[in-house]
């Protein structure tokens, strides 16, 4: 049984190895997730998922020299009286002990242009490859900005409060101290006390959800859930609201996604395949060359020309017919990711504007007027002249302008990810 056990540990502590194999080999660098652009590098070269759709795409790049590629020849040997009966001799299969020996070699040429038309195809499709390669990046791209940006918030949430429960713990002195001196209530103690809790087990829900975030965020950079992860760093204001300007958004969208390039290059693929069959209308031609051998020498020479007569009109028609769909398919296809991807352009440039509007409220007014009345409230309260319950109001006050505001920010550069996902490249 102990034997058992020791095997088992040994086969757990191996597979453990093996899955951490990789990133021993590569380990991840000391400041990852100080800032968005390090963790963007660090996915784009190491993500499982994109680096499969690189592969295929170039896999599918390597079969364009093969789609337009001629069928390989055929050799023919054909051994001619192979019993002697001719000569009187016996059984032989040497062909210089035959009666004799033909040798054919043929080619088949497909119809004209359907080559070139296969190949293009192919070239098509290689790029539809790339070009989906591209839009998983956004994809994945826009997931990590999204997971990025909810992982500050929840650290500058946590550092905020923090910074304020050490507001409360001051206006609890004060509180104290008064009720002390028989300047204030017991109840003004008790309620700073309260107060106190409640930032507490505030503190301890945002602990989880900067737990939760990191490990949401170590998950889409394929690590392992409690990595560590270094603080973030402020990495500079949003886009100013004049460079959203929502009509040349709308033509980048349509010039630059990589979903739409990629059924325009699915669309290119399928025209080519339209035209492949189509070319199949046309014969199919056949050469070949046959010497033929008697004995040892070479005593005569055969020329073959072969062509496919294309009686059967009914399967041509199906298969043009569903090429034809296949090309429509395409484009009905493009069509709706494009008017989809214009609809979540507007509605997320709507909601990041808002953002941009709230943000400048909260900066420029609602924030230092409630950091003016909470100094004018605690003033105040050490006075006399304001009961403890307006200071409180007024610490809650700054204390929900400063979540909002952070708040604010994260769900900014959430739209924004996903804005830029749809522009496939960087505002």
């Amino acid at each position: 049984m102990k034997t058992l056990h020791a095997v088992r540990r040994a086969a757990g502590a191996l597979a453990l190895a093996l899955l951490c194999g990789v990133a021993a080999a590569q380990p991840a660098p000391p400041d990852l997730g100080a800032t968005l652009s390090g963790v963007l590098a660090y996915a784009k070269e190491r993500h499982p998922e994109l680096r499969a759709m690189r592969h295929e795409a170039d896999a599918a790049a390597q079969r364009v020299g093969a789609a337009g590629a001629l069928p390989d020849p055929m050799l023919q040997v054909e051994l001619r009286d192979v019993t002697n009966e001719m000569s009187g001799g016996s059984f032989n299969l040497l062909p210089a002990r035959v009666g004799s020996t033909r040798y054919q070699l043929r080619q088949t040429f497909p119809a004209w242009g359907s080559r070139d038309a296969k190949r293009d195809a192919a070239a098509a499709t290689a790029d539809e490859a790339a070009r989906r390669a591209d839009a998983t990046w956004a994809e994945l791209a826009m997931r990590i900005k999204t997971a990025y940006a909810r992982y500050r918030q929840a650290h500058e949430s946590l550092a905020q409060t923090r910074a304020l429960l050490d507001l409360v713990d001051r206006l609890e002195h004060v509180a104290a101290a008064r009720y002390a001196g028989g300047l204030a209530a017991q109840q003004d103690a008790i309620r700073a006390q309260v107060e106190r809790t409640s930032m507490l087990s505030d503190l301890a829900m945002l602990e989880s959800e900067l737990r939760s975030a990191r490990a949401r965020l170590n998950g889409l950079l394929v690590r392992a859930t409690d990595a560590p992860l270094a603080e973030p760093r402020d990495e500079g204001a949003l886009p100013t609201l004049a460079r959203l300007d929502a009509a040349t958004l709308r033509e980048r969208v349509l010039a630059r996604n990589p979903q739409l390039a990629a059924e325009d290059a699915r669309i290119r693929a399928a025209e080519r395949s339209k035209d492949a069959v189509f070319a199949n209308r046309y014969p199919m031609f056949t050469l070949g060359v046959a010497p033929i051998q008697t004995r040892n020498r070479i005593g005569e020479w055969e020329l073959m020309f072969e062509v496919n007569i294309p009686l059967q009109q009914k399967t041509r028609r199906s298969e043009e017919a569903e090429a034809a769909a296949m090309v429509a398919a395409a484009q009905a296809r493009r069509e709706a990711i494009a008017t989809e991807a214009l609809a979540v352009l507007g509605e997320n440039l709507a909601a990041l504007e808002a953002a941009h509007r709230v943000e400048t409220l909260t900066q420029a007014s609602l924030l230092p007027q409630a950091e003016v009345t909470l100094a004018a409230a605690l003033a105040g309260y050490e006075t006399g002249k304001v009961d403890f319950a307006t200071v409180l109001d007024a610490q809650r006050q700054i204390r929900q302008a400063r979540l909002a505001l952070i708040k604010t920010r994260a769900e900014a550069r959430m739209r924004l990810a996903e804005i830029e996902r749809l522009l496939g490249e960087e505002l």
